[in-house]
């Protein structure tokens, strides 16, 4: 294989985020071709094989085996990430993983080094940072459109689903932690940076489902500025950021799911002026698979990636732990009902 052929890659799992957009967004990524895609159930990996024009195979385990694959793309339910990123890496294969790797700060350093260790890229696939809206809210920030940053806040719920959902599953690792709220946590990094700290949540459960369905969390920077993250899996859709500063403020709408031919709206709002700026559509998730091709092709390029995914798991990890050592204890249902006799 020389330099200037595309990486083969293939998929650990037939989900629905690599039929909509990853897939489709690799077929036009020239770094990377589809080699093959792999379910533990026949049918499905045939329905993809024939969609995508690439292989089906029958388990994850024969993929992994196969020569002409030298990277993976892990869609799998959250519970499966760290044990088929583990399994991709020690085979020698580049990976991708869908996002939330892990909750775990420690299980993703291991993966991590394992990565390190063997030359191999390893990236947590979150596409929104790929969309080139977010480097037009940056540049604004730091020409000082809204003065000093004071505030980030962001937003990311949905309304609720049928309850045999994935994210509905303890046993699958589901709720609104790792579905929703990894993002606007992800998103806090961008503008206040690496030594970005969890400085209190709270978490909401479903007692019958055994999952979290809603959340907020209060992160903070080493100068004090904070992030305010907010999500949930029975709300009224909201998907929003916004960064507040001591002259202004700054909102964009559909931040972390915009449709690739979607025109972003952005709202510049100071005392004297408000201004809307549509900007350019652009495909988010050719972006990510593109910054994973070159990542795989380039040492260099790697570094970033296996760092960000770290450092994401730590702060969802944190999420918890804060929310854990600050929960009121739960009412004695048993006594609260003699007392109502």
């Amino acid at each position: 294989m020389t330099d200037a052929e595309p990486l083969g890659i293939a998929v650990l799992g037939a989900a629905d985020i690599a039929w909509r957009r990853t897939l489709p967004a690799v077929g036009r990524c020239q770094g990377l071709r589809l080699v093959a895609v792999a379910s533990r159930t026949p049918e499905k990996a045939r329905t993809f094989a024939e969609r995508f024009d690439c292989d089906a195979v029958t388990g994850y385990e024969r993929l992994l085996a196969r020569e002409d694959v030298q990277a993976v793309y892990i869609p799998l339910p959250n519970a499966l990430h760290e044990e088929w990123a583990e399994a991709a890496l020690r085979a020698g294969k580049h990976v991708l993983v869908e996002k939330s790797l892990s909750a775990d700060g420690a299980a993703a350093l291991k993966l991590a080094r394992t990565a390190r260790e063997r030359g191999l890229a390893f990236m947590e696939n979150f596409a929104f940072l790929h969309h080139t809206q977010h480097r037009t809210v940056a540049d604004l920030v730091a020409e000082g459109a809204i003065g000093t940053p004071q505030l980030f806040s962001a937003s990311f719920g949905i309304p609720r689903g049928d309850d045999g959902l994935i994210r509905y599953s303890r046993g699958l690792a589901g709720g609104a932690l790792r579905e929703t709220g990894c993002y606007p946590v992800r998103a806090a990094q961008l503008f206040l940076g690496a030594d970005v700290q969890v400085i209190g949540s709270r978490l909401r459960f479903d007692a019958d489902l055994g999952v979290d369905m809603a959340g907020s969390a209060l992160l903070a920077d080493a100068a004090g500025v904070t992030a305010q993250c907010d999500f949930g899996l029975d709300h009224a859709y909201r998907n929003t950021y916004a960064v507040w500063g001591s002259e202004g403020r700054i909102e964009l709408d559909r931040a972390f799911t915009p449709p690739p031919d979607a025109r972003p709206v952005l709202r510049l709002l100071r005392a004297d002026h408000r201004e809307e700026r549509v900007l350019p559509a652009a495909d988010q998730f050719l972006g990510a698979v593109t910054a994973f091709a070159s990542a795989c092709a380039d040492p260099a390029a790697r570094e970033s990636h296996t760092d960000d995914a770290v450092r994401q798991a730590a702060l969802l990890e944190s999420v918890v732990t804060r929310d854990a050592a600050t929960r009121p204890p739960a009412p004695d249902r048993g006594h609260a009902a003699e007392e109502g006799r």
